[in-house]
């Protein structure tokens, strides 16, 4: 499978002489060496790939470049240095002509602040891109009112947007970018002006949208446990630059360093591990011969943890075909969670809570 969209070295340089500044960035020069001489290094080196139908998610803290970053990639902003492919072709090297085409009809972008028209109706909201595409009125309002019922706003159509709440306000966004039917979505900090809780149900309807259209996504959040919600895959970024890549639990369970490291500490595990993150797979064994519950690879952390509690053993980690590929011993949870006090109430049978320990065996055949 051919990467969707390809990110290779990527600088960009606010300010005086940024061709030279790039070149001494290469040389090892730092960001406060080129602030002193009045020139900005908002990206350095940034490189990553991601695949069709994947969310792909940047996080960082404020000024680490992530919406910089964000904005090359579909040429709001010019690199100094290095290039950006979409679907083999490489939009740094196209015409502004050629790049309107590109924005207007295979790359849609979802704001913060919803961005939407005042004067204009929901429905008119949502077909504005459509619009500017030049799209007959009539089947763009019909295309427009389809995203509008996926994102849950059937019925709202001819509602301004001052009648709708920051969350529906933000679901027309959304909407809008849908219509489109553009193969990438880039959406910057798409729902951190929302409330906690509007917020998560945000991420719900990007999530239950994602398992039918499989859009290819990069998604810009300073939240790292909306991140690894999210996020098919995660790019850390500081001070401009990439630290780390990988999956949630790759972030999670092996950070490159310790600024990455810190950004886990505050994390609830058992919204992002799996059985397959915290097994022992050092077993030997077809399939579990012991006539109670057993976990599949990608059973959730708490899940497991609520499987652990009923059982007097390890829980057994089963593949599709039913082979043993693993087991979780009890202690194993308790480990990843990190808080040996909370294991009786979390992760403990009846019986350890009884006082009397169940073996640690899982019966299996060969």
């Amino acid at each position: 499978m051919s990467s969707r969209l390809e990110a290779e070295a990527l600088y960009k340089v606010f300010g005086r002489r940024p061709d030279a500044a790039v070149e001494r960035l290469r040389q090892g020069a730092d960001r406060e060496e080129l602030r002193a001489d009045g020139a900005t290094a908002a990206v350095i080196d940034a490189s990553f790939t991601v695949e069709p139908g994947q969310i792909f998610v940047v996080m960082g803290l404020s000024g680490s470049g992530k919406s910089t970053l964000l904005r090359m990639l579909n040429g709001l902003l010019e690199p100094t240095a290095g290039s950006v492919r979409f679907d083999g072709d490489d939009l740094t090297a196209l015409s502004d002509r050629d790049l309107r085409v590109v924005r207007a009809r295979k790359i849609s972008m979802v704001f913060q602040h919803f961005a939407l028209f005042p004067h204009r109706s929901v429905l008119e909201n949502a077909a504005y891109g459509l619009a500017v595409q030049g799209v007959p009125r009539r089947e763009r309002e019909a295309r427009a009112a389809e995203a509008l019922s996926l994102c849950g706003l059937a019925g709202w159509e001819k509602s301004w947007p001052d009648e709708l709440s920051g969350g529906m306000q933000q679901r027309v966004g959304l909407a809008r970018a849908l219509a489109t039917d553009a193969d990438l979505l880039l959406m910057d900090e798409s729902f951190s002006a929302l409330d906690p809780l509007i917020r998560r149900d945000m991420q719900d309807q990007l999530l239950q949208l994602q398992q039918t259209l499989k859009k290819t996504i990069v998604f810009i959040t300073h939240d790292l446990n909306e991140a690894m919600r999210l996020g098919d895959r995660i790019a850390v970024m500081r001070d401009g630059r990439i630290v780390q890549t990988g999956t949630a639990e790759d972030i999670l369970l092996r950070p490159e360093n310790d600024y990455v490291a810190s950004f886990t500490q505050d994390v609830d595990r058992s919204r992002v591990l799996t059985a397959s993150a915290v097994m022992d797979g050092d077993v030997r064994g077809d399939e579990a011969d012991c006539g109670c519950e057993t976990a599949a690879p990608d059973t959730p952390f708490g899940e497991l943890c609520a499987i652990s509690a009923r059982l007097t053993h390890p829980v057994a980690v089963l593949d599709k075909k039913g082979k043993l590929v693993g087991v979780v011993p009890r202690q194993r949870l308790v480990g990843f969670l990190g808080d040996e006090q909370s294991a009786p109430s979390v992760c403990a049978s009846p019986r350890d809570r009884g006082g009397d320990k169940g073996g640690d065996k899982v019966v299996t055949r060969a």
